[in-house]
């Protein structure tokens, strides 16, 4: 059973049709849009400051997304995926946004709508992320525009991860 846990008397908000794997956390002063999913391992830790996640959103399989004391909270807007093993730290990700694998945004940052932070990538604190632009490295750089064939990346995967969550809250196995 996920860990839900409420933090200085501030319990998690989630709205309709979320899905939180069984061994998921989510503490505290977070709010999960409708269709949002949090999958295996995947921590979402608002303890020290408010996190807020827009519909159809998805955190990955050992995701991390935290925030700074008193200082910088995270916002994550719609049809957003954050993949396998990110972290995401007080920086806001606007909407149709995909943060690859292994990636890094740290305080501070915002990520402008319809771009994507690559694998690996490291986003420094205070990065503004161009909307519309692939940027990858350590530190994070744009590299190129999203090309129209990746124009659907966003929309195609956060449909993926709500068809996917419908496997193990509805017994769905359609492929």
């Amino acid at each position: 059973m996920a860990l839900i846990l409420p933090v200085r008397g501030i319990n998690p908000i989630f709205g309709e049709n979320c899905f939180i794997a069984d061994n998921a956390t989510v503490v505290g002063e977070v709010t999960l849009g409708n269709n949002c999913s949090v999958w295996f391992n995947a921590v979402v830790r608002g303890d020290v400051h408010s996190i807020t996640v827009g519909d159809n959103s998805n955190i990955q399989d050992g995701a991390v997304i935290h925030c700074t004391y008193k200082k910088s909270k995270v916002v994550i807007g719609k049809n957003v995926s954050i993949a396998h093993n990110a972290v995401v730290h007080g920086c806001t990700i606007e909407d149709n946004v995909l943060i690859g694998m292994n990636a890094v945004v740290m305080d501070d940052a915002i990520v402008k709508s319809g771009s994507i932070v690559a694998a690996g990538a490291i986003v420094l604190a205070k990065t503004i992320v161009e909307a519309g632009y692939i940027y990858a490295g350590a530190p994070a750089k744009k590299v190129k525009l999203v090309g129209n064939d990746l124009q659907d990346v966003f929309l195609r995967t956060a449909t993926n991860y709500i068809k996917y969550a419908k496997w193990y809250t509805e017994g769905n196995m359609e492929y």
